[in-house]
C-alpha cells in the first residue's frame, strides 16, 4: 500500500494497479476496505484502479472517520491532487455509492464517470433513522463483533460461500468501534441524492445491483437508473450486496465493456 498526508494532517492509505488508461477511483463499502475491489482490480484491463481505505478503516483505521460524507469525498479529491489526476471516473457501492453523490456535489468537474453499485440516491426513512441510531448505541455499549454478524447475514445472496461469509464478517468485525459510530451518524445524516440524478446527463453512469441485494434491492437500482439520462442498468444474477465478491466475473465484465466505451477508453 502505499500513503499520503491529507490537507487536514491524516494519512490515508490507498493501493494503485495498473499504469496509464482511465483512472478508476474504487470506493469500497461499509464496514469495508479496499480488499472488496480485488478481483476487479487483478482483472480490468486498460485501468488505472486506484482504491483507497476510507479514513477510519483498513489500513487508514488510525485516521478518525469523517461524521460526513462530504468529508470523504473531500479526502477522494485530495487523493487524486496528490497523483496528479484531473478527472476520473468514480465507482462507490453502498456508502461508496453516498460518497460518491457528494462528490458530485462538490467535485463534479472531476467526473470521467459514474459507476454506482449496490447503493441508493434516498435519504434513510424514519425507520432506518431509527435502526442506525440503535447500531451506534450498541456498537458503544456491546463492541463492533455483533453489529458485524448482524449485518453479515444481510449481505449477501443464499447461495454465498461460507468462506467467504465468514472473512468479510471477520473483516468488518476489525472496525474499530468509533469508525462504524461515525460512518454510521454519515449514513443516518447523509442528504436526498434524488435530485442529482436528472443533473447527469453529460456524465456517463454505469448502475450495477445484485439480483437479490436485500439492503437496496434491484427496484431501487431500476429507478435510479431510470431517473440518470443515459444511465446503464446491469442486475448481477445471483448476487447480493456484494457483487464485486460474490459474482466478480461478471460485475468486472459489466465495468469493463462500460470503461470501454468512455471516450477516453481504449
Amino acid at each position: 500500500m502505499s500513503t499520503i498526508t491529507l490537507p487536514n494532517g491524516h494519512p490515508l492509505e490507498y493501493v494503485e494497479v495498473g499504469e496509464g488508461g482511465i483512472p478508476l477511483l474504487l470506493v469500497h463499502g461499509y464496514p469495508l476496505d479496499q480488499s472488496m475491489w480485488k478481483p476487479q482490480m487483478e482483472e480490468l484491463e486498460g485501468v488505472r484502479c486506484i482504491a483507497p481505505d476510507l479514513r477510519g478503516f483498513g489500513a487508514s483505521c488510525f485516521s478518525p472517520s469523517p461524521s460526513t460524507l462530504s468529508e470523504h469525498a473531500d479526502d477522494l479529491a485530495a487523493l487524486l491532487d496528490a497523483l496528479k489526476i484531473e478527472r476520473a471516473v468514480v465507482a462507490g457501492l453502498s456508502m461508496g455509492g453516498y460518497i460518491a453523490f457528494e462528490f458530485v456535489r462538490r467535485h463534479r468537474e472531476r467526473l470521467l464517470g459514474l459507476i454506482l453499485l449496490d447503493t441508493s440516491p434516498r435519504p434513510d426513512d424514519e425507520a432506518t433513522r431509527a435502526a442506525r441510531n440503535t447500531t451506534i448505541e450498541r456498537v458503544a455499549s456491546e463492541g463492533v463483533g455483533p453489529i458485524a454478524l448482524a449485518l453479515g447475514a444481510k449481505l449477501f445472496a443464499d447461495g454465498v460461500t461460507r468462506k467467504m461469509r465468514d472473512t468479510v464478517i471477520s473483516l468488518m468485525a476489525l472496525t474499530p468501534r468509533e469508525s462504524i459510530i461515525a460512518a454510521s451518524t454519515a449514513i443516518r445524516d447523509r442528504a436526498d441524492s434524488r435530485d442529482l440524478l436528472p443533473t447527469l446527463a453529460n456524465t456517463p453512469t454505469l448502475v450495477v445491483v445484485g439480483s437479490e441485494d436485500r439492503l437496496t434491492p434491484p427496484d431501487v437500482a431500476r429507478a435510479m437508473a431510470a431517473a440518470i439520462p443515459g444511465a446503464t442498468l446491469v442486475e448481477i444474477d445471483g448476487a447480493g450486496h456484494l457483487p464485486t465478491l460474490e459474482r466478480p466475473t461478471e460485475t468486472t465484465a459489466a465495468m469493463q465493456q462500460f470503461l470501454d466505451r468512455l471516450p477516453a477508453g481504449r
